[in-house]
């Protein structure tokens, strides 16, 4: 194998998502978001899968998202377009029947007029301020807007990976009160609102980290393994130096292990502080820079046959341990992974 090495799982992600829907309150629908290609782990594979699970709404952030989507998965289920109807998108939205989450005035008032009658949803900002209508501009459109019948009313929570943050009541509150009275249904919560609880879930949720093994969901099965290939081991001496800027010196006669993969992956540089990869159940330090195409480990204390292949993500260490250590997201991690790997799909 001379080419890094992406598993994807899809029977753990359709476990998180039933896990997740189990944890939603008797009476909510469960939807998937599957913006930014699933993740990064290919929108095809992984909505069909949750379709066949039970998924009948799925999320994504624009009108282009939801076209593959739609040839994915075919006529029926809901496609939600986050960013709203954008000037340009009609002619999307109408053939492949999305329903945009419309943000604004000038967003409603494009739907209403260049697509009378088709179905949409409405997005309220809540405290987050990033999309959906103030309440001041919700209170104006308000009842235009019901008049239509909408499929969805959502807002979406700041902090709620923070459970006793003071932001989830705060916006809990504030979507009452712009909701109150209206027959439509409701959604609050991703992942993270759907583990604050009941009061947090209204008719649907929206999990979306969760799903492919990310935090706040700390309970979530595994759903990616990366290998990367070793392509050359090196005996160097105490003293010599590896990497760009000899960022790591050998304090003793070591072995380095040379692996096929870099940041042109979406293998963050920042990681390589205190950053380990794994052959089987044992543990191996990253050493030197992360150059474009290459990894060094140094693989002296392995006290197994080097492998040919050395596991940067799996069930030992997830996207959140390495992004942590890279002073970022497990989203950001997930969605860095690029396009060279040779991808398998589990299940």
């Amino acid at each position: 194998m001379s080419t890094a090495f992406l598993s994807i799982d899809l029977d753990a992600i359709a476990a998180n998502w039933r896990a997740l829907d189990q944890a939603s309150s008797d009476t909510v629908e469960t939807a998937a978001v599957v913006k930014a290609n699933a993740y990064g782990l290919g929108v095809a594979r992984v909505a069909t899968r949750l379709a066949a699970e039970g998924a009948r709404r799925f999320f994504v952030a624009a009108a282009e998202e939801g076209v593959n989507l739609r040839r994915a998965l075919g006529p029926g289920p809901e496609i939600n377009i986050l960013s709203g109807h954008m000037e340009g998108d009609t002619k999307l939205i109408a053939e492949a029947q999305l329903t945009p989450m419309i943000n604004s005035a000038d967003q409603l008032v494009r739907q209403l007029e260049s697509l009378p009658g088709a179905p949409f949803g409405v997005q309220l900002d809540t405290g987050m301020n990033r999309l959906g209508m103030e309440p001041a501009e919700w209170a104006a459109l308000r009842d235009i807007a019901l008049a239509q019948n909408p499929t969805l009313i959502m807002s979406h929570l700041a902090c709620a990976d923070e459970p006793d943050h003071p932001m989830n009541p705060h916006q809990l509150r504030i979507f009452k009160e712009m909701t109150a009275g209206t027959a439509v249904p409701l959604s609050l919560s991703a992942t993270g609102g759907i583990l604050l609880g009941p009061e947090y879930h209204f008719n649907v949720t929206r999990p979306g980290i969760g799903l492919y093994g990310g935090r706040p969901f700390e309970q979530a099965a595994t759903v990616v393994r990366l290998d990367l290939p070793v392509i050359q081991l090196r005996e160097i001496d105490a003293g010599e130096t590896v990497g760009y800027g000899n960022a790591w010196t050998a304090e003793r006669p070591s072995l380095i292990a040379t692996l096929a993969a870099g940041y042109a992956d979406g293998i963050h540089r920042a990681i390589a502080r205190d950053t380990v990869l794994w052959a089987g159940e044992y543990a191996v330090p990253l050493i030197g820079r992360i150059s474009m195409d290459l990894i060094t480990v140094d693989v002296t204390d392995l006290p197994v046959e080097v492998p040919s292949a050395l596991t940067l993500l799996g069930d030992q260490q997830g996207i959140d341990v390495l992004a942590d250590t890279a002073g970022t997201i497990g989203y950001e991690f997930l969605t860095d992974l690029g396009n060279r790997y040779k991808r398998s799909y589990l299940g």
